[in-house]
């Protein structure tokens, strides 16, 4: 006689101890994860209709609908504030006015730069207008204050008032800054928060493809029209936050008779003292500044263990990307965003489709988390690291997926910031069982584990994993993968061409996402949550949260 799989299941989790339950039911729940449901959600998502969801628009709305819609058809209950799917929060919009020309003069001539050709400029503060009076550019290598690491680009040079010229990354070339491995200190935000602690007036960071890892036309893109904020508080901001082409700072270098290459050389050094570059500027625009709302998403699924339900594992991915904004060469205007990141939601409603199926509840509770406003410097995660609807010590792990692979299977999987927690021991078992291997990203020089949501939740204590496939494909030749994802980020990332094709191979994004189901369940059913390996920078946090949630 042939029983039904539910009753099968049923029976064997009477007979099984809960802590096997994940091997038990892992693979029977990872069948729920496919092409067609990823696709299906991409296809939604990223359509016209939700007008590239920028934050606070019809498109976010849409969105946010969509994922609670969604999380409410699987059983899940509300996971936001005050018994409702969302956590809706303030953000402020910005639209700077720049000029079309800015005029920096030299001791003898001056030179006028292209906004959007050479260089792209915002206001750093949410009021209606702007005004840098003239004042004096000087530059300041890496822009980078670290004592732990015996590095100190500003030297105690007073550098109040005026506008600051630094270089992007860190210095990758230095063992105690990871070597390649980028730090946050390589990151634009730190570079511009760097900047207003020292009472600057602006700051310019200088762009390259190598040191930024993508195109000039990324940050045309990304730093043109309505930028959010969360509303401003007491901290120290800078005015006026801006990029230089490399060709572009080199014309503001010779002015003062300097030449950037040989800056940059001096930069490389510990005993590197700010260079006033003898050129002086002045700057004013007028801001429009709106008041406006956007929301995270969340679901909860509560575990089986009456005391470790009060624990989550929470799965990220940003629901928001770019809205309408300059049209490409086609005429396209929308920023779609298939790829950024419609398919990291549709990843994690498939696993919140793939967890409800399962016949046992899982120890711990799950957490579907789809944050909003990421594009716009990881601002939902931000807001929800800081009203947590659950104490950070109790986080037993964040799993962040942005991004997907739309083209096949990898014999590898690519850890994002490798060597950082016990969570790459679980992702290597279970990547083994799909017949991966665990391997370090592709390009540490470019610090991705600093520039998506698991940031956040790091900088609360939260061990989090951010992973995606690797670059061997299989059935491909060596080098194929990298040349097609470079290919890609050229002519598609930040790009209204960014959408859903035909042409897309989901078979990786489903063995990826599958492996993301799998190390979530066995966190929630294993005795301990997730740590940070020894002397991890997030360490320290980490035993204080818990230490918090152990005096209650």
């Amino acid at each position: 006689m042939r029983y039904p799989v539910t009753v099968f299941f049923a029976t064997v989790a009477v007979l099984l101890p809960v802590f096997v339950l994940a091997d038990v039911f892992a693979e029977e729940a990872a069948r729920q994860i496919t092409a067609q449901t990823i696709r299906q959600h991409v296809s939604i998502l990223a359509s016209d209709e939700y007008g590239g969801r920028g934050p606070a628009t019809e498109g976010d709305q849409l969105t946010r609908t969509y994922i609670a819609e969604q999380l409410a058809s699987l059983g899940f209950e509300p996971g936001g504030d005050n018994g409702t799917w969302e956590q809706r929060f303030p953000i402020v919009g910005v639209t700077a006015h720049p000029p079309k020309e800015w005029s920096f003069r030299g001791a003898s001539e001056s030179v006028a730069l292209s906004f959007w050709d050479e260089f792209m400029a915002v206001s750093g503060v949410q009021a209606k207008r702007v005004e840098v009076p003239e004042c004096e550019l000087v530059f300041v290598g890496y822009g980078i204050e670290a004592p732990e690491e015996d590095w100190n680009d500003f030297k105690g040079v007073d550098l109040t008032g005026k506008i600051l010229v630094m270089l992007n990354n860190d210095p990758d070339w230095d063992d105690s800054f990871g070597g390649s491995k980028r730090l946050y200190y390589g990151r634009w935000t730190y570079k511009y928060e760097s900047a207003a602690r020292q009472g600057a007036a602006g700051a310019l960071i200088i762009h390259t493809t190598p040191s930024a890892g993508y195109g000039w036309n990324v940050v045309q893109s990304g730093w043109n029209g309505e930028q959010f904020e969360l509303p401003a508080g007491d901290e120290s901001r800078i005015k006026v936050p801006g990029w230089l082409t490399w060709e572009a700072a080199q014309r503001i270098a010779s002015l003062g008779g300097h030449d950037l290459e040989d800056l940059a050389q001096q930069a490389r050094s510990r005993d590197f003292q700010p260079v006033p570059l003898g050129v002086r500027t002045s700057l004013g625009f007028d801001v429009d500044v709106a008041q406006k709302e956007t929301a995270n998403v969340a679901g909860l699924l509560r575990g089986s263990d009456p005391e470790l339900q009060n624990q989550v594992v929470v799965y990220t991915a940003h629901h928001d990307h770019l809205g309408v904004g300059e049209p490409n060469d086609a005429g396209d205007s929308i920023y779609n965003g298939a790829v950024d990141n419609a398919a990291g939601v549709g990843s994690i409603l498939n696993v919140a489709k793939a967890w409800a199926s399962l016949p046992q509840r899982p120890r711990r509770s799950l957490l579907i988390l789809a944050v909003a406003a990421e594009e716009q410097g990881l601002l939902g995660s931000r807001w929800y690291s800081r009203n947590p609807t659950f104490h950070p010590g109790r986080i037993a792990a964040n799993i962040n997926i942005d991004g997907g692979n739309i083209l096949g299977r990898t014999s590898d999987v690519a850890v994002v910031g490798k060597g950082k927690s016990n969570l790459e021991d679980v992702l290597a078992t279970h990547a083994a069982k799909q017949g991966r291997v665990v391997v370090n990203e592709p390009y540490p020089d470019k610090g991705y584990y600093y520039r998506s949501d698991q940031l956040n939740f790091a900088r609360i204590g939260v061990p989090a994993l951010y992973f995606k496939s690797g670059k061997s494909y299989l059935d491909r030749p060596e080098g194929w993968g990298e040349e097609r994802e470079n290919e890609w980020r050229a002519k598609h990332y930040h790009q209204p061409s960014d959408e859903l094709s035909d042409d897309w191979n989901l078979e990786g994004m489903v063995e990826d996402v599958q492996l993301a189901l799998w190390v979530g369940l066995t966190v929630a059913n294993q005795d301990d949550m997730a740590a940070w390996n020894r002397g991890d920078e997030f360490e320290l946090k980490r035993k204080k949260a818990i230490a918090a949630t152990e005096s209650r």
